[in-house]
């Protein structure tokens, strides 16, 4: 039987993580650490919005430097993973219904390589995306992860990466505002629905009384579906990375791996 490879949800922050040693990033090393190698990674990016799923399907997806404003090493950031255009066949059939399609456009962005760059530094483990359907409810966002989630028996770690609490106003116009309290009752709320087991609540995280505030941004606050849907039943939660700063939360969650 195949190696079960965890699914996570990494909250990426800053693009300057990829290249500073941060408690975040030392955070992403030591879980990488906690759990078998997997044979391949597919990551849903809060980078990569389309109108219909899209699956990375190229062999040597090309790295996105989807940002400005930061220093010249950061834009020199290279992460030369491989694809594997067979996964991303089967991923395109198990997504069928949802009218998926091969990509050979994209690549990774800094969702990814920015996160993975401290996960697998050697860059040797095949990296697919799946794109973010903005057309889409987060229900069927969660569905789609449903039916990926039989992947994590074939030993292909399942990542969401994105930031529960993330408003880039509140982050650039930093003392601004006196927000802070909420963003942290906010990521706070999420943390204890995902630990009771409460998908309904983070599905309907609107309802949340700082979610105006803390979550304006939907495309960070979605990959955490797909983590939450290819959780297994048992599966307990492990909380890690809770640091925080003006808008936003570098909140982690892992299913299936614990330092």
């Amino acid at each position: 039987m195949s190696q079960k490879a965890p699914t996570l949800f990494l909250g990426h922050g800053s693009p300057m993580n990829a290249i500073e040693d941060t408690p975040s990033s030392r955070g992403w090393r030591e879980l990488a650490g906690a759990f078998a190698r997997p044979r391949a990674i597919v990551c849903v990016s809060a980078h990569w919005i389309t109108e219909g799923v899209r699956v990375t399907a190229m062999e040597r997806p090309r790295t996105i430097h989807d940002f400005g404003g930061f220093p010249p090493e950061l834009f020199a950031v290279q992460y030369p993973a491989p694809g594997d255009p067979v996964l991303a066949a089967d991923i395109v059939a198990r997504l069928s219904a949802y009218g998926a399609e091969p990509d050979l456009r994209w690549g990774l962005d800094h969702g990814t390589w920015s996160v993975l760059a401290h996960m697998y530094p050697q860059a040797d483990v095949p990296v697919l995306q799946v794109s973010l359907d903005a057309r889409r409810t987060p229900d069927e966002h969660y569905a789609i992860g449903q039916a990926l989630a039989s992947l994590r028996y074939e030993n292909v770690l399942i990542v969401g990466s994105g930031d529960i609490v993330h408003n880039l106003r509140a982050f650039f116009h930093r003392g601004a505002s006196n927000n802070g309290e909420a963003e942290k009752a906010f990521d706070d709320d999420i943390v204890s629905a995902i630990e009771s087991d409460d998908h309904r609540a983070v599905l309907d995280y609107r309802n949340y009384p700082h979610a105006a505030h803390a979550a304006p941004d939907w495309d960070h606050f979605f990959p955490l579906f797909y983590t939450l849907a290819a959780r297994d039943e048992g599966e307990r939660a492990h909380v890690f990375n809770r640091h925080f700063f003006p808008g936003i939360s570098m909140t982690c969650i892992a299913f299936g791996a614990h330092p």
